[in-house]
This record gives structure tokens, C-alpha cells and sequence, in this order.
């Protein structure tokens, strides 16, 4: 890699680090981060499908409370990197690549969690500090100590970002083609099963039974192959429409002692 990709590429693991928990422009969502990646470094194609599969797993994962969700910004970053790397030795299949990377991706982002919790760790002071500079009146301290903070953890995501952007392509390259094919076929296996646990765990979130006839419908309007994701988009936009406005004249009339203000919810409780 050149100098000015490395610099970008470790610019784009800042940005993702810090949006890890800022959580305001999407920089360490898979999708966003494997994008950028891909673009300063020649494979936006491929980073594009491998930021997508990656979203697919990343679906259900929140940080709710005190719970820490696995890091998706170390995973996306560092196999993103990786699938660079193997597609730079210029041995690897594109499909190997991709596919590796996505397996590698789930103990990263474990492996994240950890680097959060020093970087956590080490706020405290940071925090400390701020508070005696609000007893002061220091607004301007108060300020540097709240960039610092959030700065660390972007270098979180950085340093592993930087050091990974040294190791030669070949090297990488090579260990993908000395992989077995029961472990590369294992790996493509347990990929295409990553977006499938990230729909259930979206799905067992989300699920209610006014919201269950909408996913009965969406996975039949799916196996339509005439049907593009445009017009399948424009079904759903429809539909959710047609849904708000029966809600919202629901709740209006209140007519019948039954009615709950959900026009769905109601017919199924009739029967």
C-alpha cells in the first residue's frame, strides 16, 4: 500500500472509532466503513458486498444501558483491511477473500469489546478532570478533556488499523491459499449463515403480532425474481403509508369499544 492510502484508510478507522461511540454519522457501521475502505484503497466493489454481509450480522447489535454490543467498527475496519490485503498478492480469489474476512470479522469484533473497555477505563480520570474544571468554570478544559476522550477511542480502532496496513499483501495472501478447502468451505458456509442471524436477531426484536403478516409478506414478494429491489422498495414504502394512515383514522374515530388504535392489531384480536 501506498503512504496516502494508509494515511486514509487509518483516517477512515478514526472516524470509525470514535463514531463507535458517538454513534452520529455511521462511520463504524459495516456498510459505511468496509465502503471507504474499499474506495481509498481500488476495491470498492468488493468492499461494498463485504460492508453488506457484515451489516446483515451487525443488524441487532445496540448498545442498550451498561450492555456493550461487539464492536462493529474493529471488525469492519480489520477485515476490510484483510480482504485488501489478500486481494493486493493478486493469488487470492475474490470470493476466498471476502468470505474469510467475514468469518474473521465475529472474533474481531469480541476482540473489540476489550480494547472499549481500557479505552472506558482510561476515561475515568478523564472524566474526574472534567469535573474539576466545571467547579472552575473552565469550559474550555471541560472541552479538550471531552475531544481527548473521544479521540481514544478512535485511536483504538487506528493503532490495530496502522499495523495491519504494514504487513506485506503477499504474506496474506499466502495464508489464504494455504487454508484447507474444508476451512475455506466452512468459512463461506458460516458467511452466508451471518445474514441470516442478524434477520433473526432483528426479527426477534421487532417481533409483534402486528408486525408478523409484514414479514410473512416481504420473504413471498422476495422469491419473486421479476420483482427489483426498487419495486420492492416501493411496495414496502406503500404499504407502511397505507398502514400509518388506517393508524392514524383508527385512532381518530375510536369507533368500537374494541379499537386500539392499530387497524391490524384489532382484526386479529377479533379473531
Amino acid at each position: 500500500m501506498s503512504i496516502i492510502t494508509i494515511l486514509l484508510i487509518v483516517l477512515v478507522a478514526l472516524l470509525a472509532g470514535m463514531e463507535g461511540v458517538l454513534d452520529e454519522f455511521q462511520f463504524h457501521q459495516p456498510l459505511v466503513a468496509c465502503t471507504l475502505i474499499g474506495i481509498v484503497s481500488g476495491h470498492m466493489k468488493e468492499g461494498i458486498i463485504l460492508g453488506g454481509s457484515l451489516q446483515m450480522m451487525a443488524l441487532g447489535w445496540a448498545n442498550v444501558g451498561a450492555a456493550i454490543a461487539p464492536d462493529a467498527a474493529l471488525a469492519s475496519v480489520a477485515s476490510a483491511i484483510i480482504m485488501v490485503l489478500g486481494l493486493q498478492g493478486g493469488a487470492t480469489d475474490v470470493n476466498t477473500a471476502i468470505s474469510t474476512s467475514i468469518a474473521v470479522a465475529v472474533p474481531l469484533s469480541v476482540a473489540g469489546l476489550f480494547l472499549t473497555m481500557i479505552c472506558r477505563t482510561i476515561a475515568i480520570p478523564m472524566v474526574h478532570f472534567m469535573d474539576a474544571a466545571a467547579e472552575k468554570g473552565n469550559i474550555r478544559s471541560m472541552e479538550i478533556w471531552q475531544v481527548l476522550a473521544i479521540l481514544l477511542q478512535g485511536v483504538r480502532i487506528a493503532i490495530p488499523a496502522a499495523a495491519l496496513c504494514v504487513v506485506s499483501p503477499s504474506v496474506v495472501t499466502g495464508v489464504l491459499n494455504q487454508m484447507p478447502d474444508w476451512l475455506s468451505g466452512g468459512m463461506a458456509v458460516g458467511g452466508g449463515m451471518v445474514a441470516a442471524v442478524g434477520y433473526a436477531m432483528v426479527i426477534n426484536m421487532m417481533a409483534t403480532k402486528e408486525t408478523w403478516p409484514f414479514f410473512a409478506l416481504g420473504f413471498v414478494l422476495a422469491a419473486l425474481n421479476q420483482l427489483t429491489l426498487i419495486a420492492l422498495g416501493v411496495i414496502g414504502v406503500v404499504i407502511a403509508l397505507v398502514y400509518l394512515s388506517l393508524k392514524e383514522h383508527g385512532t381518530q374515530d375510536g369507533g368500537g369499544s374494541s379499537n386500539t388504535g392499530d387497524p391490524l392489531g384489532d382484526i386479529l384480536n377479533d379473531y
